[in-house]
């Protein structure tokens, strides 16, 4: 298996953050609730931002200001707690990724 550089992993996560705005856009959380397959599409893309970040060089994530620990930590608990996660937490996650995206844009400007 090939090491996925830094580069691809900065892309995975932008591209998981992108596609949960565009799985979400227009959505609102009762539509949400009631969509399982919705729902399961925005958890595996919150999946796929927090185990790349595992990866990042926290060197490079402590230039840019942010609450890392919080999307490593979200992965975690969906994998870990998934019976006990709640979608409406989800649903909010899915619509605050702006400084996350904002910061991701920016590693990928200046470090890759």
């Amino acid at each position: 298996m090939d090491k996925i550089s830094l580069k691809e992993r900065i892309i995975h996560i932008s591209n998981a953050i992108e596609l949960i705005e565009e799985f979400v856009s227009g959505i609102d959380e009762a539509n949400f609730l009631n969509d399982i397959k919705l729902q399961s599409a925005v958890q595996y893309q919150f999946l796929i931002i927090g185990e790349a970040l595992k990866y990042l060089d926290i060197s490079i994530l402590e230039k840019y200001p942010y609450p890392w620990h919080i999307p490593r930590s979200f992965r975690n608990f969906i994998i870990h707690e998934y019976h006990g996660v709640k979608m409406e937490r989800i649903f909010y996650a899915a619509n605050d990724l702006f400084d996350l995206k904002t910061k991701i844009e920016l590693i990928l400007k200046n470090e890759v």
